[in-house]
């Protein structure tokens, strides 16, 4: 009869952590700082994206108003992904006393091959940001000059990429000022958070938090930290392939998302033929992006 212990196989075997993590310590977790995580108790999510309407006309007196119909445009589907991984403890094992220690290790890596898959599979969204092969619901990838609108094309990354400094992300914060909608109006998108590679970790810190400007002899406030235009701050993703490529996350809703379909599970039972005792887990979701606005950035300069 198999076992189902929760969410965690840590809650087996108290203390699991002395055996294995305790050698190599985890990152805390770092996709919930980027993504918006939610639940999900379908097969499949879907986002479908709304125009809104054109400006107010003039109504002559006596005249009839105008009428419009907001229109459909593409829709973004989030079909969940299932991902599981077991291991097995030997009957010559259980049988030589060895099942406890086997199982307290191979538990905790398996805790830990989870987690990491799950940090890999959402970084992989940013890491292939550039990259036309992975396309959104507009038809283009995440980032990029041109995506296409009912009022023409507008960008959410720098024209020529440039490497993190002052300079380049005090262009990107302009871009998301100046933002607009489907219909070519203003709206109030905000930055939020600074997203990086670990080597860009004390570059960011000196732009971000220095009360001057950053690398210059100059006696100018450093308008990025006065102004508070990224309140979350700075977030160092492991996880990042590209070493110069940085992000600006939004305020915009319906942007980077993960959809929880089924919570990480851990099981064991007992196989007849072998005697061998096996254990897995099961976890199932799915990550994307529905609006583009939902991140700026640049590839870098190299």
């Amino acid at each position: 009869m198999p076992i189902t212990t929760g969410n965690h196989p840590k809650a087996l075997w108290p203390g699991v952590n002395a055996f294995v993590m305790g050698k190599y310590n985890e990152h805390p977790k770092e996709y919930s700082q980027i993504f918006d995580v939610k639940t999900s108790k379908m097969a499949y999510e879907e986002q479908v994206q709304i125009t809104g309407f054109g400006l107010a006309k003039v109504k002559a007196e006596g005249a009839s108003s105008e009428y419009e119909t907001h229109q459909q445009g593409w829709t973004k589907r989030y079909t969940h992904v299932a991902y599981s991984l077991g291991y097995i403890v030997t009957r010559e094992e259980m049988d030589d006393n060895l099942y406890k220690s086997r199982s307290f290790d191979r538990g905790a890596m398996l805790t830990f091959s989870f987690m990491t898959s799950k940090e890999i599979v959402h970084a992989n969204i940013l890491n292939r940001a550039f990259n036309s092969s992975y396309l959104g619901g507009d038809g283009k990838e995440l980032l990029a000059t041109d995506h296409p609108s009912l009022a023409g094309t507008w960008s959410n990354e720098l024209s020529t990429p440039a490497d993190l400094s002052e300079a380049s992300l005090e262009d990107i914060l302009t871009q998301i000022e100046t933002a607009t909608n489907d219909n070519g109006h203003p709206v109030a998108i905000r930055g939020q958070k600074l997203v990086i590679h670990p080597s860009e970790a004390f570059n960011a810190e000196r732009i971000i938090k220095s009360s001057l400007q950053n690398d210059t002899a100059n006696n100018a406030t450093n308008a990025i930290k006065s102004m508070g235009l990224l309140p979350g701050g700075i977030v160092v993703n492991h996880y990042l392939t590209d070493e110069d490529a940085w992000f600006v996350k939004t305020n915009v809703p319906n942007g980077l998302q993960s959809f929880q379909r089924q919570a990480f599970e851990f099981k064991r039972d007992n196989d007849f033929d072998t005697d061998n005792a096996k254990a897995k887990g099961y976890e199932r979701y799915a990550v994307g992006f529905t609006d583009p606005r939902t991140l700026y950035g640049s590839a870098g300069a190299a």
